[in-house]
């Protein structure tokens, strides 16, 4: 659970992005604090020292803490449009295609990639790691553990998810081919062709695939652009509609890199839980967070295994490996099972480099570094695009992961931007991708998970002209 300053930290940084604590406004004092929120001096000055590296307010010397004024940086995040009420048929998959087939070019500028860049991850050791454990492998392991998968690393993972909170089954974790068939999986267990899947609005595109593939309908929840899935949104939906299952991504959610408070997914898993209503929780930005601990993801407040929690190694370690899980619950005979029907197996050698790295250790001082990196390169990018895109931009400003949410005045057509930006050799990924029935016209998502260089630089300088002149153009 999160320690007790983090919570306070996290309460008023909530305060200062909703506006009742406003630029320039005395925080309360350190003694009016500690009787307030009832805990101690250390606690308070912890979590004031905590939103101070943050830059949401500043010491002032025998004068207390104050909020600090956002320069233009921190402008206010970008909006997410309102949810549709109507629950929707879902058929997205031939322009995701169009889109992420542009980022397969290597002279592409990669703003519209999925993954970071290649150069953050500890490839060479991986390799080497593999290699030794592939030489003193015995052969009957090469088939006896094929749907469960490896032993070795299955440990490894039980042992730090029971770390972060949650509480692990005996049969799990389920290795599987990366996220995504993790994802898959655990939505197929839980549904049958025609149910209602809640989802966040905007949404990841693979959650609008998934549902496409299995036939089933969409109904958009409430999501704020910071804070995540609306408790009182969610409440509603499930009154308004026969909901099978919910998909979420309480961690840093692609695109608009929200991250759920803690008191918002308790709301959350009360809310699921008294209406018996399994989530599938897709957690592969969980160890990418800015701050200095990880936030618990919404499996850890999951009493009754209604939550199939799935993440991987694909965006933190190891892109390319396909390395995922699933830790499934209630429902992990039936995610073992269609695991078993459908890929039977995940790459033993991939299982074992990654096994083999965790057991030597280190794995931890590279989520640092990558972490730093990240956070780097994403406030970067957020700076250039609030600096050459059209007035009235608004950006998100996520605690983790690499993905920035750019919403532009109506005017702008991102459909359109995109097929322009291909010319000139530069990829994004247009709002149009995140919705069932492809609103979010004038959003799209950024890749802020490269560093930045000339050729970066350049690209957003040009996207930013060329979104001008599409709003001059309809204003004429």
């Amino acid at each position: 659970m999160a320690t007790l300053y983090e919570q306070l930290a996290e309460a008023l940084a909530l305060r200062i992005h909703e506006g009742s604590l406003q630029p320039g406004e005395r925080l309360p004092s350190v003694r009016q604090t500690c009787g307030q929120a009832q805990v101690s001096a250390s606690t308070v000055f912890q979590a004031y020292d905590l939103l101070e590296s943050r830059g949401l307010i500043e010491a002032r010397p025998r004068s207390g803490f104050f909020v600090r004024k956002q320069p233009r940086k921190a402008a206010p995040p970008a909006l997410a449009l309102p949810a549709r009420a109507d629950s929707t048929e879902v058929a997205i998959s031939e322009l995701v295609f169009e889109v992420l087939h542009s980022t397969r070019d290597r002279d592409v500028v990669p703003l519209g990639s999925a993954f970071p860049s290649p150069d953050l991850f500890p490839l060479d050791r991986l390799a080497r790691d593999g290699a030794r454990a592939m030489r003193r492998l015995a052969p009957q392991a090469l088939t006896s553990e094929l749907a469960s998968g490896n032993a070795r690393l299955r440990e490894a993972l039980r042992a730090r998810c029971v770390r972060q909170g949650m509480q692990v089954g005996s049969d799990d974790p389920i290795i599987t081919n990366g996220a995504m068939e993790a994802l898959n999986l655990s939505l197929q267990a839980v549904t049958q062709p025609g149910d209602v899947v809640a989802l966040e609005a905007p949404t990841f595109y693979a959650a609008l695939q998934a549902l496409e593939r299995l036939h089933l309908k969409a109904v958009e929840i409430p999501t704020h652009p910071q804070w995540g899935v609306e408790p009182d949104g969610l409440a509603e939906v499930i009154q308004r509609h026969r909901v099978a299952a919910c998909w979420l991504m309480p961690q840093f959610q692609n695109p608009l890199g929200a991250l759920m408070p803690h008191a918002r997914k308790q709301a959350v898993m009360h809310t699921l839980t008294q209406a018996g209503i399994p989530v599938v929780e897709d957690d592969v930005y969980g160890e990418l967070h800015h701050g200095s601990t990880r936030p618990l993801p919404l499996k850890a407040f999951d009493r009754e295994g209604l939550v199939l929690y799935c993440s991987s190694f694909s965006k933190c370690l190891a892109p390319g490996y396909r390395v995922g899980w699933a830790m499934a619950g209630r429902f992990s005979h039936q995610v073992h099972k269609l695991k078993m029907m459908s890929s039977l197996a995940t790459s033993v050698p991939s299982q074992l480099a990654i096994a083999e790295y965790l057991e030597e250790g280190g794995y931890d001082r590279h989520l640092r570094q990558l972490r730093h990196a990240l956070a780097d390169s994403l406030a970067l990018l957020r700076e250039q695009v609030l600096r050459h895109f059209p007035k009235g931009t608004r950006v998100s400003r996520p605690d983790g992961g690499y993905f920035l949410w750019v919403h532009m005045p109506d005017q702008v057509d991102t459909l359109v931007l995109h097929r322009q930006a291909l010319a000139q050799g530069i990829s994004i990924a247009p709002g149009v991708l995140f919705s069932a029935d492809q609103r979010f016209r004038s959003a799209m998502r950024l890749n802020g998970g490269h560093p930045s260089d000339a050729r970066l630089t350049q690209a957003v300088r040009w996207l930013g002209a060329q979104a001008q002149m599409q709003m001059q153009t309809g204003a004429a």
